[in-house]
């Protein structure tokens, strides 16, 4: 199993911090936030690891994590996005170094609470397929601006509506998913949205559509740190006052 964290964009919602640098590079609570995701990766017994990065402050990850040793990484591998050509754009450059393993996946700035070892371990029985991790939240407010997922039997995965007016379920999508060797099919047949970009719902909803999709829900805190200024200060209240990762 490899693991691929996705480090790229712009961060325009965490202006004005991220003219300065990455937003993964911002500090949650004592350390910078992209360590977070790479912890919960080991932790989880994902020890090869291809950062995704780009823009102007991409050196800053080497200067930061080196070869990975420091953070329990075996080996680490590093791309870069010339262009903001979104997130499966992103998860395409990994391509030769997942070389037909499955991928765990996870979008840096996704802080949780508890383990990931238990979504590793249910992707590594699953037979093919994807697989994502949802979070269950009472706010309609806030899973209008988020992927918001339908759960039929067996935890399939039935529909994800992106950013819905009036949404289907309690069920938001986090940046966390699995994908088999298809994955790599599926993103070079991808067509640009219109904003310009290879979606990774497009992705997601692929597998949807051929009943391939699975889905756990995660047990305790999750955060969107890149969401909003307001979501990047309260991941940080959570993680100084409760931690993360915590098994």
């Amino acid at each position: 199993m490899k693991g691929v964290i996705l480090a790229g964009g712009k961060g325009t919602r965490l202006d004005p911090l991220t003219r300065i640098t990455n937003k993964h590079l911002l500090p949650i609570y004592d350390r910078p936030m992209v360590t977070y995701a790479i912890e919960a990766l080991v932790n989880a017994g994902v020890t090869e690891l291809m950062l995704v990065t780009g823009g102007t402050h991409a050196g800053e990850f080497f200067r930061l994590l080196g070869d990975g040793h420091a953070y329990g990484i075996d080996r680490l591998f590093y791309a870069y996005q010339e262009e903001e050509g979104g997130i499966a754009e992103a998860l395409g450059l990994a391509e030769r170094f997942v070389r037909g393993e499955r991928a765990v996946v996870m979008l840096a700035d996704n802080v949780f609470g508890g383990p990931l070892r238990p979504f590793v371990e249910n992707f590594e029985r699953q037979e093919r397929g994807a697989r994502i991790l949802l979070a269950r939240l009472e706010e309609e407010e806030h899973l209008r601006h988020l992927g918001v997922a339908v759960l039929g039997e067996d935890r399939r995965v039935t529909e994800i509506v992106e950013k819905p007016a009036s949404p289907p379920s309690r069920f938001a999508v986090t940046g966390l998913y699995g994908y088999d060797p298809q994955v790599w099919e599926v993103v070079a047949a991808l067509e640009p949205s219109a904003r310009g970009e290879l979606e990774i719902t497009d992705v997601n909803n692929w597998y949807v559509g051929r009943g391939d999709m699975a889905a756990d829900v995660v047990e305790g805190f999750w955060g969107d740190a890149g969401e909003s200024i307001d979501a990047y200060y309260a991941v940080n209240d959570h993680v100084r006052a409760n931690g993360a990762n915590r098994s």
